[in-house]
């Protein structure tokens, strides 16, 4: 019974958010656009992904050489 109301709640917060992204016009997007600095977050966020990326992929291979250590 919990479990129902819980998922009707979620529902009910889910279904009233939904006009507000119905929405046509993205005013912020179209003024970066057109003063030129939407390709500055572009930049900022590829970096960071790649930050992100380098990180995991180090972080993979001394987890992996602690594994091995540990085997033998």
């Amino acid at each position: 019974m919990q479990t129902k109301k819980l998922f009707s709640l979620l529902l009910v917060l889910i279904l009233s958010t939904l006009p507000g992204f119905a929405q046509d016009q993205v005013e912020m997007a179209d003024l970066m656009r057109s003063n030129g600095k939407i390709y500055v977050v572009v930049a900022v966020a590829a970096t960071v992904m790649l930050g992100l990326i380098i990180y995991l992929i180090s972080i993979d291979r001394k987890v992996s050489s602690i594994e091995k250590k540990l085997k033998k």
